[in-house]
Order: C-alpha cells, then sequence, then structure tokens
C-alpha cells in the first residue's frame, strides 16, 4: 500500500521539499570539502582504528547520563 499525504497545504509542502533539498545540498558540500581536506581524512581513519582497539568513551561517559 502506498503512503498517502493528506491535509497538507501547499506552503508546508513547498517548504518540506525545499528542506529536504538544501539538506541533501548541504551534505554533499560537506563532502566535497571533507575530500579534499587530507587532515580531515587522516582524522577519520584514526577514529576508525581508535574504535576498532575500543579506545573512546560512550555517550553516556561523556556527558554523564
Amino acid at each position: 500500500m502506498e503512503t498517502q499525504i493528506k491535509d497538507i497545504g501547499v506552503t508546508e509542502f513547498k517548504k518540506m521539499i525545499s528542506d529536504t533539498i538544501r539538506e541533501s545540498m548541504e551534505e554533499y558540500l560537506e563532502d566535497i570539502l571533507c575530500l579534499h581536506n587530507p587532515k580531515y581524512i587522516q582524522s577519520i581513519k584514526k577514529a576508525r582504528e581508535d574504535y576498532k582497539k575500543g579506545d573512546y568513551k560512550s555517550f553516556k561517559e561523556i556527558f554523564n547520563v
């Protein structure tokens, strides 16, 4: 069964589409900038290595939740 959209105004629908497109474009731009920054790529590699070693803190540890 296909999902139906009911009781939504044109203005709200346009805003939803606009927000979705803006978020996607921001993500693409961020990806492009990251790929051109060797230090950023190295930091991702190090973070992944640390995670595999178990060298990280949980959300609860950091924020005392």
